[in-house]
């Protein structure tokens, strides 16, 4: 048996016109495939070939199925074979499936309970459509934003109302689990804990709305927009059976087509700049939901596209997730694929570019976008003075780890050579030295405690080599010092407790949290996920997902330990504790810096001057940190 999951994910990377188009001749017709039948002997093309649903339909003998039924039908294979044939083709292993009877039942089941949610969705968006026709105010926000009746209508918009039940008017059974499944409805308990007593109230609610489809084109979740001002700015649907943020990507249903005829994608970070990219001629564009985008996101434009372009706005922000796409884009930059960054001046958002400057414009901004190879040495150097013999080693500390994430190719040893040649370095003495640290790598992990584990990062390559979680000079494979350890167990806790501090944070102190060594970099940037998603939310609605994630990382004693800490004195001022912990932290990474100089022995005019200037810090720090904890008089 084959497991159902692994035919089901087969034929979400096949392309059927690329499969018919091997033994069909095909001719683009519309947005459909057009050819001779060869099934039946005609002499005017009526075999249609659909790449957004990925069927194929004969109007004259009435053939009609997806990728595998036609190998099975045009070439006579099994059902067996044409999943092999299929499976290479689109370069994937097909699994033995090794399931009980019992355990295949359960599989079945849930795939009937998803199809029977993406029905609830479904129901949702055509309602939500219906509800967008008779706003005039939604109309006029749309409007507003150059949009057009048609490219509303090919992404399926619609308007959430202002109250509390209108999906009671699409659904005859307001209270039908389903809902609340399917993330459409939240449910509250009651103080009484009388079932008839639960509060049930729409989760979107006066928001246009962007549904997200599969790429089999169903419903599976939506994204909410307010047309005036509040937080947040856009809601997500939350994790449902059917729906998870670090895998799907917004307009890729839509873009199918698009990716062939540009020859590339254009992720970008919004969906309201899918939606006007497309009418502006650029209907090739995807959005992440929200999150940073993930080796997930990247695996799965890499099956309609050998070529990933990201579009960044050109500030702090921009640069962060910039890091984080590099850093899921690198185990997939293989020598045949195209990955490169663009960045958008500070002023302007793809919409906005393409509408002052025009399409060409645009166009020639997108070539002109930094190859990866280039983005992995500028994002090793930052902050690195290359003119110095500290600044390089600490650049090729940081390049280490993003090389060795990269698959063994030509690209891998060329960017080897670029790495030696902006350090400074012969390409066999890199060699040496990178294969002989990783060496001592896997001794030293071999002997670490059970205990210290706990504050080193958890992912590990095979020669026990630490694998980052965040490009930067801390997160190389830096260990978090005990004293840093308990000053992030501290801030971890206060921001769970006031998750509305970490929209206040500046970006500097945003970046010293975010860019901390594992574990601590997954939880801030977990906070920083759910927030940006939902908004300030309660201690208790944090610490689940807090716990995941640490089971995700294997950190769960650094959870645990933060858990355990009072709760907060309803009197005392987190804020002002926070900002307190901050200047903590940096007093200890420049100490933490200023014995590892000391404990190098290096007397070197530049290792001399750059412990004058962190001992200037320390000092620094040390008077503004006392005065933060003077009494107010």
């Amino acid at each position: 048996m084959i497991p159902q999951n692994f035919i089901d994910d087969l034929l979400s990377r096949a392309d059927i016109v690329e499969i018919v188009g091997r033994h069909v001749d095909l001719k683009k017709a519309g947005i459909n495939h057009k050819g001779l039948c060869p099934f039946h002997g005609e002499k005017s093309p009526s075999f249609i070939v659909s790449p957004t649903r990925q069927t194929y339909h004969c109007f004259g003998c009435g053939v009609h199925g997806n990728a595998l039924r036609f190998l099975m039908e045009h070439t006579g294979a099994g059902f067996v074979d044409a999943v092999h044939d299929l499976a290479q083709q689109v370069g994937m292993t097909v699994p033995e499936d090794t399931s009980t009877p019992e355990e295949r039942e359960r599989a079945q089941a849930a795939k009937q309970r998803q199809s029977t949610l993406t029905d609830v969705l479904a129901k949702a968006a055509e309602h939500y459509k219906q509800q967008l026709k008779e706003s005039q105010r939604a109309i006029a926000y749309l409007k507003g934003r150059g949009l057009s009746g048609q490219i509303a209508a090919r992404f399926g918009l619609g308007y959430a109302p202002e109250g509390w039940r209108s999906l009671a008017s699409a659904f005859p059974r307001y209270d039908d689990p389903l809902l609340e499944e399917s993330g459409l409805v939240i449910t509250h308990e009651a103080d009484s804990g009388n079932e008839a007593d639960r509060k049930r109230y729409d989760r979107f609610r006066d928001r246009v709305m962007f549904p997200i489809r599969s790429v089999q084109g169903e419903v599976i979740g939506f994204g909410g927009r307010v047309l005036d001002k509040g937080e947040p700015k856009y809601l997500n649907s939350p994790e449902t059976p059917v729906f998870s943020k670090g895998r799907e990507l917004y307009g890729l249903f839509e873009a199918r087509a698009a990716l062939r005829q540009k020859g590339y994608v254009l992720v970008v970070e919004g969906y309201m700049d899918v939606v006007a990219l497309a009418q502006l001629g650029f209907p090739n564009a995807v959005a992440t939901l929200g999150t940073a985008c993930t080796a997930d996101h990247v695996q799965k434009l890499f099956r309609f596209t050998e070529s990933v372009i990201f579009s960044f706005d050109g500030d702090a922000a921009g640069r962060r997730a910039a890091g984080r796409a590099l850093e899921a884009a690198l185990p997939h930059a293989t020598d045949t694929r195209s990955i490169r960054f663009l960045f958008l001046p500070s002023e302007h958002d793809p919409d906005s570019y393409v509408r002052e400057f025009g399409t060409e414009a645009f166009d020639q901004y997108v070539q002109q976008a930094v190859p990866l190879s280039r983005q992995l040495l500028e994002a090793a150097g930052e902050a690195c003075d290359l003119d110095t013999a500290e600044g390089r080693a600490r650049m090729l500390s940081n390049a280490r780890p993003m090389w060795m994430a990269l698959p063994d190719g030509v690209l891998k040893r060329q960017i080897h050579a670029d790495l030696a040649q902006q350090g400074r370095m012969d390409v066999a003495d890199l060699t040496s030295l990178w294969g002989s640290s990783q060496a001592q790598a896997g001794g030293h992990a071999r002997q670490r405690s059970r205990e210290s584990q706990a504050y080193d990062e958890p992912d590990r390559d095979g020669n026990g080599a630490p694998r980052p979680r965040r490009f930067t000079p801390r997160a190389a494979g830096s260990r978090v010092s005990r004293g840093t350890a308990n000053l992030l167990d501290r801030a971890l806790w206060l921001l769970v407790q006031r998750s509305d501090l970490l929209l206040a944070l500046d970006g500097e102190s945003h970046d010293l949290l975010a860019q901390q060594s594992a574990p601590y970099d997954a939880f801030f940037n977990c906070l920083e996920r759910q927030v940006h998603d939902h908004g300030p939310m309660a201690a208790q609605a944090l610490m689940p997902e807090l716990r995941a994630q640490a089971a995700d990382v294997d950190a769960v004693p650094v959870i645990e330990r933060m858990a355990a800490f009072h709760d907060p004195d309803p009197q005392a001022d987190l804020a002002a504790e926070l900002a307190i912990l901050l200047e903590r932290l940096r007093l200890q990474a420049a100490e933490d810096e200023l014995k590892l100089l000391f404990d190098s022995g290096s007397l070197s005019p530049d290792a001399q001057q750059r412990g004058k200037e962190l001992m200037a810090t320390q000092a620094r720090l040390k008077a503004k940190i006392a005065k933060m904890n003077e009494p107010e008089r």
